[in-house]
């Protein structure tokens, strides 16, 4: 028996890294009995074959269980939004961060199309990204033309693994062929009518980029916050947490309570107003969230 990391699961079958090789193994028939699914990124034990095929017998212990995408023992979320085509979405990059800070991920986030935009748009994303980088999320701003992609990325890529997350049609995967020509993955343009791409990534794989491993997933086209409770949002938003140890109610919720320190920081312009906009948005989106039986 030895121990590994799944790299890749497609239809039953799973890619698991031992050292340098990679081992294609099936799973335990008692996981379906006892509801256990392997996941990329879940460490495992595996019994060989003498054919070099394996059976993963045990999955360990996970530090961070993702559920869209599926993916196990991350430590960054890598989001990629582009600045057009489709266009650039504060709504959605919000709804990506609060996700991975209710995870408790570090957060990249990547602006993508830079050589499509024009002096407006620019102005647009500046405003926008000064507001992240000041929240204290890192941006990186890239275009096709830009040849040192590796080189940005590397840093953050290091002894890591990453998942890239982003709406469908930003560049994810053509940013990961970027950083490794030898990948191949499959690009698709965006449809004209409908504003999006298609989904290109059919699975969820890890792949050995800039010494650390990082995750291509399917592209999404909602976010939902099933997982957080009306008390975990606050947290979610670090600009908001700066503030609240003024608030005069402990557990201050910041939308209808009197001294909310939260609300004068927006009123003051020490909180940007679509931030606290979409607090306000999510919050009555998980306060009207039918309960479950």
């Amino acid at each position: 028996m030895v121990q590994g990391k799944i790299m890749k699961a497609l239809s039953g079958f799973y890619d698991v890294m031992v050292g340098d090789q990679i081992y294609r193994c099936k799973g335990r028939g008692v996981f379906r009995k006892q509801k256990i699914t392997p996941l990329v990124g879940d460490y495992v034990d595996i019994t060989l074959e003498e054919d070099e095929t394996g059976t993963v017998t045990d999955v360990l212990p996970r530090d961070h269980e993702l559920i869209r995408p599926p993916v196990a023992n991350v430590d960054q979320a890598i989001i990629v939004t582009s600045m057009i085509e489709p266009e650039f979405n504060p709504l959605l990059l919000d709804r990506f961060l609060v996700l991975v800070e209710h995870k408790q991920l570090d957060a990249l986030i990547v602006l993508t199309k830079d050589d499509l935009i024009d002096d407006e748009t620019r102005k647009r994303i500046d405003y926008y990204r000064s507001v992240y980088e000041a929240i204290g999320y890192d941006v990186i701003q890239t275009s096709q033309e830009t040849a040192d992609l590796t080189e940005q990325l590397k840093p953050y890529l290091r002894d890591k693994t990453s998942v890239i997350a982003g709406q469908s049609g930003v560049g994810k995967s053509t940013l990961l062929n970027r950083l490794d020509d030898t990948l191949n993955i499959e690009t698709n343009d965006i449809s004209q009518s409908l504003g999006r791409g298609k989904h290109t990534t059919r699975h969820v794989e890890l792949y050995q980029l800039g010494g650390g491993l990082v995750a291509d997933t399917p592209g999404f086209s909602a976010l939902d916050f099933d997982e957080l409770a009306l008390e975990d949002l606050r947290h979610c938003f670090p600009d908001l947490m700066a503030f609240e140890e003024g608030c005069k109610f402990r557990g201050c919720y910041h939308i209808n309570e009197p001294k909310c320190a939260v609300k004068q920081a927006v009123d003051d312009g020490d909180i940007a107003p679509f931030r606290y906009t979409h607090y306000q948005q999510f919050y009555d989106e998980i306060n009207q969230r039918k309960p479950r039986y």
